[in-house]
């Protein structure tokens, strides 16, 4: 992406990577980058949009932290009233969160020997938020108080066919020296892992049912073998929006098994 994109109310859109660049024990690869979500009210206190995004996340696999602080600095036209953090906490950094006690806990890491990164390392506008901004940030708005209008793209698996992207998520992965690698969901399979070992383009193709999801692979990416943990996206594995029961299932008794271990390792 080479020109600017900008959320409601101004605020650009920023690429979100690991910041942290020194050797890891894993290497996650989700799809793209989440926003910061804002609650809207108008100068009645009346609720506008429940949850809109306002901004990139401030790191990737943001976990929610320091919302209200990062919302606070977006001030926008009185008139229009005023973005509060949502009442709801789990509108903020909800894939984070899952990250870290669904995925990289059971599995023995965390966030300083993980090294994160998405397809898309910028967010993208699902259909419900674009359906928000038509609605209430419209041009009559835009244009009587000056606003930028909203440019963030929508969300399309198109743009995941995309060699250059690819090439820079490899070089992430070689980087981070990581023996493991962590997929989260059909995606990161379909456009990266695909592209190595063309048996996989799905999650399902790994096995559906409880004796294999979840089990490591050995995998050669570029000359190196990895051990690759095919896993559904964290939407599914905590029931988020329009999440598939079968996959949180699957994941819950993942889950247990891990818990299960790790109890007999302590007798």
């Amino acid at each position: 992406m080479t020109e600017p994109f900008y959320f409601p109310f101004g605020q650009k859109l920023k690429k979100v990577e690991q910041k942290d660049r020194t050797p890891k024990r894993v290497f996650v690869l989700g799809v793209y980058a989440s926003a910061v979500h804002a609650r809207w009210e108008d100068k009645n206190g009346k609720q506008k949009v429940s949850a809109l995004a306002i901004a990139s996340e401030p790191e990737i696999f943001w976990t929610g932290e320091n919302a209200e602080e990062i919302i606070s600095k977006i001030i926008i036209p009185e008139q229009l009233g005023r973005l509060t953090a949502p009442p709801n906490k789990i509108l903020n950094g909800p894939s984070g969160r899952a990250l870290d006690s669904l995925f990289l806990e059971p599995l023995g890491f965390d966030r300083k020997t993980a090294w994160l990164c998405d397809l898309l390392p910028e967010s993208r506008v699902n259909e419900k938020q674009r359906n928000a901004i038509d609605k209430h940030y419209s041009n009559s708005i835009i244009e009587k108080f000056g606003l930028p209008k909203a440019t963030i793209p929508d969300f399309d698996k198109a743009e995941l066919n995309n060699k250059i992207r690819r090439n820079e998520i490899l070089e992430e992965l070689e980087n981070s020296k990581a023996e493991n690698l962590i997929l989260l969901g059909d995606l990161p399979i379909k456009w990266f892992l695909r592209f190595y070992d063309n048996r996989f383009s799905r999650l399902a193709q790994f096995g559906i049912t409880e004796n294999k999801y979840g089990r490591q692979h050995e995998i050669r990416i570029n000359n190196k073998i990895y051990n690759v943990i095919p896993l559904c996206h964290p939407r599914q594995a905590n029931r988020l929006g329009n999440s598939n029961a079968k996959w949180g299932n699957l994941h819950d008794n993942w889950m247990k098994e891990k818990q299960q271990k790790a109890n007999k390792s302590y007798i």
